[in-house]
């Protein structure tokens, strides 16, 4: 009796301890994300973007927070509609998709150096030509000599070499920069010390034997002005060859393998240089990979974490040096004996996982086939009401939205693909389909299929800053059994060439009547 009274007193002192401690705990994470939550609104005002073409790098927090919440969470909140009694309300349809909004892009000046120089340069080629025909119409038109029509036909030709040199190089360097290079492009180097060297050949040349002679043969002077424009346009069909044509024959097989996934693809790239076939090898990355979801790797860390933590080591023979190396080797021990039984978990893990997926897909399939019911009933409505009182798109899909909403932020949760769609995307997606009539199957693709990074919104693929880590040189080019990196923040593309082999091809003759033959039948056929 008195040991019962004892043991409940005890049982009641430790519940009220223990609440005492979780009220003590929970104003203290109270405390803490108050205090996390100042620290960070102080620490938003001091960020300093660094002069990149990418976006500064944000830490990963798709996956935590997401995985703590429940997938029922809208079981209890609905809003009546004239569509469904299913649905979100306008607090949870404010909050769709809100920890997927990432910082603004500022603008990089950076970048535009390049294109600034290219056209500082165009801007000298072009106004040199014209110099010396005029300087010397300027300095001293009485001594000149006329030249007639041979000097008007030579104008005329300028002008077109001018025009056509003008055009040209437009097309070829006026561009928007696609990436920043890591080091300078050595050919674009290359040809434009060609250039500027050219320039002032021509200009000391100039100098010395026409303005300081005062030369009165202005026809020469005009086929001296010809002759810059003719080496100009060599120099620009050098500059094509060397830019566009020389890395066309494909010359090596470049295998691209993600360190997270291990998904592979494989590029035939011609000679170029490591830094050019990193950014090749990066646009073809955008279109070709499917997007990373960082939160589809949590699973077997969780599971080894778990397998771990549930392992105690005990140290009978007292502490010692090696201590810890001995319960990490009986740790490891442990671990490689639960091996055996690890995968049956892993099985029925994996099972439960597919089936709530079909059964989420199903849900989903079954709302956004009513939704889009719905419409069509609004479309034929709409028909018979005057023009004026047509509702819009965007506006018929913001009314369908919440009937689906729920079964959607669902399916993506169960997926983990929450943080690469967010409301307004999904709106807009349905107003795109419905205004070009697509069935609900079209709808869904977006979502049921994983598609390539550039098909999500941009905060999915925009802030990533990507460094080349190799080691040789960046310029060098490309050879058999080049390696290198492209790091991410969070991944990396682990990048290995070989080279193409050469083919050699054989031809065999065929003779046209070699391949004929004599059918013979005898007159006598057995009976």
């Amino acid at each position: 009796m008195d040991t019962d009274s004892i043991h409940s007193g005890y049982s009641h002192h430790s519940n009220r301890s223990r609440g005492s401690n979780k009220q003590s705990e929970r104003s203290s994470r109270d405390r803490h994300k108050s205090h996390s939550r100042d620290s960070s609104s102080r620490s938003d005002k001091n960020v300093t973007i660094s002069a990149s073409s990418a976006l500064p790098q944000q830490p990963d927090q798709s996956s935590a927070p997401t995985d703590a919440q429940d997938d029922n969470w809208g079981e209890t909140t609905t809003a009546v509609t004239g569509t469904s009694d299913h649905s979100l309300s306008q607090e949870d349809l404010a909050g769709f998709g809100k920890e997927t909004e990432g910082p603004v892009e500022k603008l990089n000046c950076v970048r535009f150096l390049p294109l600034a120089l290219i056209l500082l340069l165009g801007l000298l080629v072009l106004i040199t030509p014209l110099s010396f025909l005029v300087l010397p119409q300027l300095m001293w038109p009485e001594r000149l000599q006329a030249c007639g029509t041979v000097c008007e036909g030579l104008f005329l030709s300028l002008a077109f070499k001018l025009l056509i040199l003008l055009l040209a190089g437009w097309a070829l360097f006026v561009r928007p920069a696609r990436a920043s290079l890591p080091r300078i492009a050595v050919f674009r180097a290359l040809l434009g010390l060609l250039t500027l060297l050219l320039l002032l050949s021509y200009w000391l040349f100039f100098g010395v034997r026409i303005l300081d002679s005062q030369d009165e043969n202005y026809q020469g002077i005009v086929q001296f002005a010809v002759s810059l424009v003719d080496a100009l346009l060599f120099i620009h069909y050098l500059a094509v060859v060397l830019l566009e044509v020389r890395h066309l024959q494909p010359c090596f097989s470049l295998c691209v393998v993600r360190s997270t996934d291990g998904e592979t693809h494989h590029y035939n790239l011609g000679q170029l240089s490591i830094q050019r076939a990193a950014l090749v090898i990066l646009e073809h990355y955008y279109k070709d990979f499917s997007v990373h979801n960082p939160a589809l790797l949590t699973a077997a860390k969780s599971r080894a974490a778990k397998h771990l933590a549930g392992l105690k080591v005990y140290n009978v023979d007292g502490a010692g040096s090696d201590a810890a190396t001995a319960q990490s080797r009986a740790k490891i021990a442990a671990a490689a004996r639960q091996r055996d039984t690890s995968h049956n978990e892993l099985y029925y893990e994996e099972a439960e996982h597919d089936r709530r997926v079909r059964k989420r897909r199903a849900r989903l399939v079954v709302a956004v086939e009513e939704a889009f019911t719905h419409v069509r009933r609004l479309q034929e409505e709409e028909k018979k009401k005057p023009p004026g009182d047509e509702m819009d798109p965007r506006e018929a899909a913001q009314a369908i939205f919440p009937s689906m909403a729920r079964a959607l932020q669902k399916y993506l949760r169960t997926t983990r693909q929450q943080h690469c769609h967010s409301m307004d995307s999904i709106q807009a997606h349905l107003a795109f389909c419905i205004t070009n009539n697509m069935t609900p199957k079209a709808f869904l693709e977006s979502y049921l299929m994983t598609g390539p990074t550039l098909q999500y919104t941009r905060e999915c693929w925009q802030t990533r800053q990507w460094t080349l880590v190799c080691e040789a040189s960046v310029t060098s080019p490309v050879r058999h059994g080049s390696e290198f990196q492209l790091k991410s923040s969070d991944f990396s593309l682990v990048v290995t060439s070989k080279a193409i082999p050469h083919l050699k091809l054989s031809e065999e003759y065929v003779h046209p009547k070699s391949h004929k033959f004599v059918l013979q039948l005898q007159s006598e056929t057995s009976v």
